[in-house]
């Protein structure tokens, strides 16, 4: 009988902060985003391949505490087989008390992600063969604009997303004056035309009273396939009463914070379509959970962020939605994901398709 090889061990990680260039800086109810502050994650093992992930900070003034999580916990499992749900379990056990939420969640997210990576390039297939799927097409829309801009300003950018190669677009809302959001919905579906997919987002920036107004405006006006985060997030009992009064479906989950938040905020029945962020559900393992409870309800699963490891993901997801598409790592990977015909294609490169581009990281260290 053959002896399969040994299994790979962790014998270091890096974690270094940049600030990657967005293309199309992006204004929303929350926020605007400028430039994006990634941390790029380096998991080592002794057979000498590296899993790579990275996070979103949301801001700069987060990448000093990531990376300090990130280097805590890689001491805790220095030197730990490379078995991700075992490095999980462990890492959770460890803080517990601390509770795994919020950056906490963030960073095991990236050593399980880094993880799953190393493990499919040490088998030498794609991250998605390796979870039982298959390389090939994802149907995706294209996220990266259509923020809060001047009217006169929406038709011409929503073209130039779609001729990226792309059959779907999402606009954000939530300006000061609900009229001027139904106008903004006029003037990019005049552009798009009446058969382009179309999405919208409030980024949480209504109450819930508002949302019930302003969604109700929408469903006169038609067109929409979802209104995303109309209020804030983590009041599940009012988006449920979102998502009851309106007829356009309400689509949640980007700040799911790991699948037992997703397991409540479904028990409120507080959404149509789900849409979980793998930095914030638990890396892949814990979207492989989200997939599952999206499976046992019958529920549309999307993504949010990080295109690259979501559409091996979103691949293998049985109520598989669509794939968001934003190219804000793109200045620091060697490949880029490539479009075709509305869809982000899976190659048959080992891993998840992270892979660094090291002379661009060392411009946009920080």
């Amino acid at each position: 009988m053959s002896q399969s090889a040994p299994m790979a061990v962790i014998t270091g990680l890096r974690a270094r902060p940049v600030m990657s260039p967005l293309s199309v800086p992006l204004q929303t109810a929350s926020g605007s985003v400028e430039v994006a502050p990634l941390v790029l994650v380096d998991l080592q093992t002794d057979q000498g391949v590296v899993g790579h992930s990275y996070l979103f900070a949301i801001s700069a003034a987060h990448l000093k505490p990531i990376i300090a999580l990130l280097e805590a916990m890689a001491e805790m499992i220095d030197r730990r087989p490379l078995a991700p749900f075992e490095l999980e379990r462990e890492l959770r056990r460890r803080y517990a008390l601390l509770g795994v939420h919020n950056i906490v969640l963030f960073a095991l997210s990236a050593i399980d992600m880094a993880a799953w990576d190393a493990m499919a390039k040490l088998a030498g297939k794609p991250l998605v063969s390796l979870l039982g799927g298959r390389p090939g097409p994802v149907r995706a829309y294209n996220s990266k604009g259509l923020g809060l801009l001047p009217h006169d300003a929406l038709g011409a950018q929503a073209r130039a997303l779609l001729d990226e190669g792309f059959g779907a677009v999402k606009m954000r809302m939530g300006r000061a004056r609900a009229e001027d959001d139904l106008l903004a919905l006029r003037l990019v579906r005049e552009a798009i035309g009446p058969d382009t997919t179309l999405m919208c987002d409030f980024n949480q920036g209504l109450n819930v009273n508002e949302a019930i107004r302003r969604g109700r405006m929408l469903d006169e006006q038609g067109g929409l396939l979802w209104i995303e985060e109309p209020i804030r997030a983590d009041d599940f009992a009012g988006c449920a009463r979102v998502a009851q009064a309106l007829a356009t479906p309400i689509s949640l989950g980007e700040n799911f914070m790991g699948p037992e938040q997703m397991a409540q905020a479904l028990a409120h029945d507080c959404c149509d379509f789900v849409m979980p962020d793998v930095q914030r559900i638990g890396g892949v393992s814990g979207w492989l959970r989200a997939a599952a409870l999206a499976q046992a309800r019958d529920l549309d699963m999307s993504s949010h962020l990080f295109p690259e490891i979501s559409a091996h993901l979103l691949a293998v997801t049985p109520t598989a939605h669509w794939l968001e598409y934003v190219d804000w790592a793109v200045p620091v990977l060697r490949h880029a994901p490539r479009i075709e015909d509305g869809h982000l294609i899976i190659d048959e490169r080992p891993g998840s398709g992270v892979d660094w581009d090291e002379q661009a990281i060392a411009r946009y260290l920080v």
